[in-house]
């Protein structure tokens, strides 16, 4: 039954204990937990109850009585309001206190692990350090056309013309192509009336080539003055290699469609990461934070702890980036992704760094870590998505039984579920360790290292 003790609408002030791991602050009233975006631990707030649910409830601040220790005032004039940065209303030490945080509460309530979480590495930068920005296109109530960012659950965009954590290239390549949407009439696509052109606007930059590469994704095949676009774009922006037109008439949420043009320049952009030089395309898993990941990458290599004999698998590869600074101390690195593109990506880029000790094939990983099995695999890396490990891939794992697992995770709890089902069944979390790749959002990444329990060191037979 539904406690009645909190009302919608209702007025109550809150005092915040800590940090839920999407953000929100959490506090106690009426008997449940009240959940409160842009909160801070510490606070004392006037709040409106905005939903009640049989166990929690809702609300938004309307007044900062007091402000806890670690509260800061933004810098971003549309936080609050922009679907990004949860955590932008904190200083940075607290950020990444709350961050660790998230991982030990994860790894000890979710997956009930004892493992003490290494403390969490800071991002050497907080600002700025995105290499990919995707804008969705608009209009706003006056009717110009927009970029920004979606409000939470919803398609209403937040005009955003500088962001703190995009490149200022992404912002500036924007802002030309809201220009000359505007001058030419090229109408958003309105996802209600499922009509209009300009879907998102995706931006990736190369943080050692110094290159930069526009895709336009757009419901239509065809629209006026994209010669005046290129010539304007390559004016504004001189880092730029390629133009490209990717087609997405989808109904769905999903950014990229199948079908990508090049209007001029190159079709994929270049760039260097943990000493290797990658060829990307716009579908290509590559991290956001290029500093940041060159020391998650080290730490997943580390814990391989590879000496030259082993044969490893690397499963969601992407385009080969774990796997090419594993190839470089491992006599074979096998890297499996379900992404075509990136497959091809991966192939060209072992060619082109001269890594012939790797092999890639494009699959899903519960059924290539299946097929390899017989392989023998000495390490497995894994770097799924976050929804973690599916149930296809468990299983593979336990089949396998690779001496070595390292994990490499973008969601604190299902890292802890999947862990704690491979502990469950012969594993032992040996160390785990926090990187803050994502600065003033919620996001955190762990690396992890597992190591399996063999038989004849744990059961004594008479």
């Amino acid at each position: 039954m539904k406690n009645t003790s909190l009302q919608k609408n209702s007025a109550v002030q809150l005092s915040i204990e800590s940090l839920a791991s999407d953000g929100a602050g959490v506090a106690h009233a009426g008997g449940m937990a009240v959940f409160v975006p842009f909160a801070a631990p510490g606070d004392v707030v006037d709040a409106k109850i905005v939903k009640v649910c049989k166990t929690h409830a809702f609300a938004i601040v309307q007044n900062v009585v007091t402000p806890g220790p670690g509260r800061i005032a933004s810098e971003c004039p549309v936080f609050g309001k922009c679907g990004g940065c949860a955590l932008a209303h904190l200083t940075y030490e607290e950020e990444l206190a709350q961050k660790q945080r998230f991982v030990a509460d994860a790894m000890h309530r979710i997956g009930k692990l004892s493992c003490e979480v290494l403390p969490i590495l800071p991002s050497p930068s907080a600002q700025g350090y995105r290499n990919k920005a995707q804008y969705p296109v608009g209009r706003n109530k006056e009717g110009s056309i927009v970029t920004g960012f979606y409000r939470p659950r919803s398609h209403d965009i937040v005009p955003v013309e500088k962001c703190l954590i995009q490149s200022e290239t992404a912002d500036k390549i924007a802002a030309v192509v809201r220009e000359w949407m505007t001058e030419f009439s090229v109408m958003p696509y309105d996802y209600e009336k499922k009509r209009g052109t300009i879907r998102h606007i995706y931006v990736r930059v190369g943080e050692k080539s110094g290159e930069s590469q526009l895709t336009l994704i757009s419901a239509t095949k065809k629209m006026p003055k994209l010669d005046v676009l290129v010539e304007r774009l390559r004016a504004a922006a001189p880092s730029l290699t390629g133009i490209l037109l990717n087609h997405n008439q989808r109904d769905d949420n999903v950014i990229l469609g199948n079908r990508t043009d090049v209007l001029w320049g190159e079709p994929m952009l270049e760039d260097r990461l943990c000493g290797h030089t990658f060829l990307l395309s716009p579908e290509a898993f590559y991290q956001v934070n290029h500093a940041q990941a060159e020391r998650l990458y080290a730490c997943a290599v580390d814990y391989a702890g590879l000496t030259g004999e082993e044969t490893v698998l690397d499963l969601y590869c992407g385009a080969g980036t774990i796997t090419l600074a594993l190839a470089e101390h491992a006599k074979t690195a096998i890297g499996v992704e379900i992404v075509p593109e990136a497959i091809e990506n991966a192939k060209r880029n072992a060619l082109r760094n001269g890594m012939e000790n790797t092999e890639f094939f494009c699959a899903d990983a519960g059924q290539a870590a299946q097929r390899l099995a017989k392989r023998g695999i000495d390490v497995l890396v894994v770097d799924p998505p976050r929804k973690g490990l599916d149930a296809t891939a468990r299983d593979a794992i336990l089949k396998m039984q690779p001496p070595k697992v390292v994990y490499v995770s973008c969601d604190p709890a299902t890292l802890a579920r999947d862990v704690a089902e491979l502990c469950g069944a012969g594993y032992t979390l040996e160390k785990a360790q926090a990187f803050d790749l994502f600065p003033r959002t919620f996001h955190v990444e762990t690396v992890v290292l597992l190591s399996h329990k063999k038989a004849d060191s744990y059961i004594h037979i008479d």
